[in-house]
């Protein structure tokens, strides 16, 4: 398999193994975790939960990731599954607080909060247990009027989503045969709204009349809502389709197998993992916008461990912190396209291009191209 390195500094061993499904509940029988392990005498005394949105943490796509990264970083630590780390799978967003209740209650030292959904419930747990250190990924308690984050023992992680969904708009507006490509979100939000932004900035900047159909599903986790949402893209004449749904895109991945074994060419470019082996067999993924949840997970466990946890602070992970990237599996990228990226990935870097992250951003973006 051909593989291409984007020069990952923060790079860490992913776990490959098929991820355990699990339950969604705050009981600590039902955690979803494997057989408990002893941890060896050398362990650290730390404890990290992590509480999931509602995709769960074997989405193949966000919580997955931030799994991996708590996985890797209780290996690096010699730190034992279920005990010196783990996660609450939640079934709904009504056992959000419960679940990071849960953990603040057995004392666990930092508990991370997988998405923006747990926004209200965090805030609300962290006040309750000002103790206690929790880190909110994708989403900023910040009071804007003030200046000034809310919490002092809440850590934001934030990533540019714009500027790597922008790389692989370059990919797909490179490979498209039929010069209309989709973008289908999850829940409308200005988190996804930065992936929607930058995924058409992309495409526009190789060819401005090349057309982008954009549909929201409304849920994360709903993968025939991503399955009907495709079907209509790909009869309207879109041949690529890039997704940032979470659990809601294995449904564009589904659409596209059945349209690949019917003899039609058409793309599906995942998003938060290398989703290379979700087109598999009929190998429909062109490429996927890595985010790199598992990077921000064990860098905020390691900087809280050593004493350095970022409370009321904003971490960010963009191209220059390697928080984003394409996917390194790229046998169905053209030479071409790979170039185009590399010269890109130079100038957002060298300050060059400034990848728009909102609609107005975007239209402002549009004016520099003509």
């Amino acid at each position: 398999m051909k593989k291409r390195k984007f020069g990952l500094a923060m790079s860490l061993v992913l776990a490959t193994g098929t991820l355990l499904s699990a339950c969604g509940t705050a009981d600590e029988d039902k955690g979803g975790q494997a057989d408990k392990g002893e941890a060896p005498a050398e362990a650290v005394d730390f404890k990290v939960g992590m509480v999931t949105d509602t995709g769960g943490v074997d989405d193949k796509s966000f919580n997955q990731s931030a799994w991996e990264g708590l996985k890797e970083f209780g290996s690096e630590f010699n730190l034992a599954e279920g005990e010196g780390f783990k996660y609450l799978q939640s079934g709904s967003d009504a056992e959000y607080e419960p679940n990071l209740t849960t953990f603040a209650d057995a004392g666990y030292d930092l508990t991370f909060g997988v998405g923006f959904l747990l926004e209200k419930p965090i805030t609300k747990i962290a006040e309750q247990n000002p103790e206690s250190q929790f880190a909110l990924i994708d989403s900023l308690l910040y009071d804007a009027d003030f200046n000034a984050f809310y919490l002092d023992n809440v850590a934001n992680i934030t990533f540019k989503e714009h500027q790597g969904s922008f790389l692989v708009g370059l990919v797909a507006a490179k490979h498209t045969k039929t010069n209309k490509v989709g973008f289908i979100g999850g829940v409308e939000s200005g988190l996804i709204k930065k992936f929607e932004s930058g995924f058409k900035a992309g495409v526009k900047a190789v060819d401005p009349n090349m057309e982008v159909v954009v549909q929201y599903a409304g849920d994360f986790n709903d993968a025939a809502k991503g399955s009907s949402i495709a079907t209509t893209m790909y009869e309207q004449g879109a041949d690529v389709i890039y997704h940032a749904a979470g659990g809601t895109g294995n449904g564009v991945f589904t659409e596209a197998k059945n349209r690949k074994k019917n003899g039609e060419d058409v793309w599906v470019i995942g998003v938060d993992r290398d989703q290379h082996e979700e087109g598999m067999p009929e190998n429909v993924t062109l490429t996927s916008m890595v985010k790199r949840v598992d990077v921000a997970v064990f860098e905020v466990s390691k900087r809280a461990m050593e004493g350095d946890f970022p409370g009321g602070e904003e971490v960010v992970f963009g191209l220059e912190e390697d928080g984003v990237r394409i996917a390194p599996t790229t046998d169905n990228v053209s030479e071409e396209a790979l170039a185009l990226v590399e010269e890109y990935e130079e100038k957002i870097l060298n300050g060059e291009l400034i990848v728009p992250a909102t609609d107005d951003e975007y239209e402002e973006f549009l004016n520099t191209l003509e």
